[in-house]
């Protein structure tokens, strides 16, 4: 089951004026969903899933998780469709409903199994949900996760006894800016994704995957 997540930041006794500019830049990040069109809001969700799959995929074997690694040709699906390719639709909803109809589907809360709610996961279901339903919720949620994901993996690096971890503080405003820079991005092909939905030609396809999908996926 996926678990939506809220607008919050980490309550912290140390994060001060921290909290305004968390706030400021999460509503930043919401009010430019709320604008930007369908097709756009697709590449972002995108773009936030296949950030935190490529981390969950360089984890060490045994704590990766083998429902988020099943779902990256989902995720590939996903990207090929918000990228003007329309023929990808029947295998993003196919993704969708196997997902519905799994185990991990369900609304036993914490009795069920929890696997859908690792972030990697549930953003990628997200940015699926994104693509076929064109509903501004999963772009918002996606983008959530993608915070939510650099908490939970400053925790997973110190239970490991990593030093020099960056600050809590720092490295959540840092997403947040880092998802205010990639709507810059997708905005600039604003006009072309708009359309992207019904399909673009291939050559266009091609482009936006050099101009979008790598600079989106970078994890650094």
């Amino acid at each position: 089951m996926i678990t939506t997540v809220g607008a919050r930041a980490p309550v912290s006794g140390h994060w001060g004026g921290a909290m305004d500019r968390w706030q400021d830049l999460s509503a930043q990040v919401d009010g430019r969903l709320e604008a930007a069109s369908a097709g756009a809001r697709g590449v972002f969700a995108a773009g936030i899933a296949e950030r935190l799959m490529r981390r969950h995929e360089t984890l060490p074997e045994d704590d990766r998780a083998d429902f988020t690694l099943s779902l990256r040709p989902l995720l590939d699906s996903v990207w090929e469709g918000v990228l003007g390719d329309s023929t990808a639709f029947p295998a993003v909803k196919r993704g969708i409903a196997e997902y519905m109809l799994s185990e991990f589907c369900h609304n036993d809360g914490q009795d069920g199994p929890d696997d859908a709610d690792e972030c990697a996961a549930a953003a990628t279901l997200f940015a699926a949900h994104a693509y076929v339903f064109t509903c501004r919720d999963f772009a918002v949620w996606a983008a959530r996760r993608g915070v939510e994901a650099v908490d939970q993996h400053l925790e997973y690096l110190a239970d490991r006894g990593e030093e020099d971890l960056p600050d809590e503080e720092d490295a959540l405003l840092a997403e947040l800016r880092r998802q205010l820079r990639d709507l810059d991005l997708i905005a600039d092909h604003s006009r072309e994704l708009r359309h992207a939905g019904l399909g673009l030609p291939i050559d266009t396809s091609i482009r936006l995957r050099v101009k979008l999908r790598t600079p989106l996926s970078a994890t650094e």
